[in-house]
């Protein structure tokens, strides 16, 4: 695109309409810059698959999905990820109740 292509009028007449907005999550204690949780939550999935080069097998993919969806909800509920997993392997090998994913009330 060619510089004499670009209007810039219409989007400095826009921003200018908002602009008491654009930096409030600056002047707010609080206030996230985007609202964009799900990507928030996804990035440690998306670094790992990077780092470890995906999955080889189908069951491998079932695998990781299952640990990416454990870990980013107790992540997100503040709980430690190590213990519940160890609370859940002691449970599968003993035949006990697993470890719930519930938030506790």
């Amino acid at each position: 695109m060619g510089r004499e292509s670009f209007s810039g009028v219409p989007t400095c007449r826009q921003l200018l309409q908002v602009a008491d907005g654009l930096w409030t999550f600056l002047e707010i204690k609080g206030i996230e810059p985007t609202n964009n949780a799900a990507e928030r939550a996804l990035r440690h999935s998306v670094i790992q698959r990077k780092i470890s080069h995906g999955v080889q097998s189908r069951q491998g993919a079932i695998c990781r999905s299952r640990l990416l969806t454990v870990t980013t909800s107790l992540r997100q509920q503040g709980r430690d990820i190590w213990q519940f997993l160890e609370q859940a392997l002691i449970a599968h090998h003993r035949g006990g109740e697993m470890p719930s994913l519930l938030p506790n009330p």
